[in-house]
């Protein structure tokens, strides 16, 4: 009997255990370094750009190249996807979305629009 190719590893759920097993110190360790910088928006920033930089090398580089080229193990492949969660994504925050993060000041009381328009009065 021979041993399964790097395809059968990666694809099989004791290979997805394995890797699990081999990155949970690491992604561990990210979290405490985001825990000890969380008052320091331009280190976490920082941070973020690296893990999507890190995201993006895996994506089109390792990942890539191992998709598998015969179909019946591409279908299983993407099957697997929707199954357990479909495509990692780390999306980023829109502009509109970090404004409404931030506090409105008191001091910035804009009118309503049911108040009348004193400008436009003849």
């Amino acid at each position: 009997m021979t041993a399964p190719g790097p395809d059968a590893a990666s694809t099989s759920p004791s290979g997805s255990r394995a890797l699990l097993t081999e990155v949970s110190p690491l992604l561990e360790r990210v979290s405490e370094i985001a825990s000890a910088h969380a008052e320091d928006p331009q280190a976490l920033l920082s941070l973020l750009r690296e893990l999507e930089r890190l995201h993006r090398s895996i994506q089109d580089g390792p990942f890539r190249s191992s998709l598998p080229s015969e179909r019946g193990s591409l279908f299983r492949l993407l099957q697997d996807m929707e199954t357990s969660g479909g495509w990692p994504y780390i999306p980023r925050l829109q502009l509109r979305t970090f404004l409404d993060l931030l506090p409105q000041p008191d001091s910035q009381v804009l009118p309503s629009s049911s108040e009348p328009d004193v400008s436009r009065a003849a």
